[in-house]
């Protein structure tokens, strides 16, 4: 049987852009496969009482810098969003949308990119389009899907499923039962996979 890992993301989440830059080779290193759940972070927030880190403000400063030694450490180009929190709920609506389909990976590296390299504004419909467009998606097609009602109904459930199972924020991660949270347990994640955090970004 494939090992999994499964990794529960919103793309406004920065510790979740390194985490789904990294998990991949994590996960290649150790012959697993990743399984994506997309979820909405505000929902899992609400649910949980749980509160953005830049809402305390010496937490926020700290995290920041902290967020760039760690997307340093595994070479990732990485730039705080001037804009945070975002809404995002149009964007992880599109993600559960084409989940499974070959554009799903380009599509939310690219929101990735916008939100933590580019400083973009993805909330911005106009952004969003572009986005969608430059990724080869047709913009009717993701308009349709996105407010489609199963889709809307498929992303709540994500959601709810996660914080039923104990997730209060983003990334988390699944090996088996066992839950991880944050990038910073990236490493605790290659070992529950039987390889080790050297080994997969040597």
């Amino acid at each position: 049987m494939t090992k999994t890992v499964e990794l529960c993301f919103d793309v406004v989440s920065p510790a979740a852009y390194i985490a789904w830059s990294v998990l991949p080779r994590i996960a290649a290193s150790a012959g697993a496969e990743v399984i994506y759940t997309p979820i909405f972070l505000g929902g899992v927030m609400q649910a949980t009482g749980n509160r953005p880190p830049g809402s305390v403000e010496n937490k926020g400063k700290w995290m920041g810098r902290d967020l760039a030694r760690w997307a340093a450490m595994y070479d990732l180009p990485y730039k705080r969003n001037s804009v945070h929190p975002q809404m995002t709920m149009t964007a992880m609506r599109g993600a559960v949308a084409y989940l499974g389909k070959p554009v799903f990976q380009p599509f939310v590296a690219a929101l990735f990119k916008a939100m933590f390299v580019e400083d973009r504004e993805i909330q911005d419909p106009a952004v969003l389009g572009e986005i969608v467009s430059a990724v080869g998606i047709d913009g009717q097609d993701f308009m349709t899907r996105v407010g489609d009602q199963a889709i809307k109904d498929k992303l709540k459930l994500n959601t709810e499923g996660a914080v039923a199972r104990g997730v209060f924020g983003a990334p988390t991660f699944f090996v088996g039962e066992t839950m991880h949270f944050g990038q910073d347990r990236l490493f605790m994640v290659a070992e529950d996979l039987g390889t080790s955090i050297h080994a997969a970004v040597a």
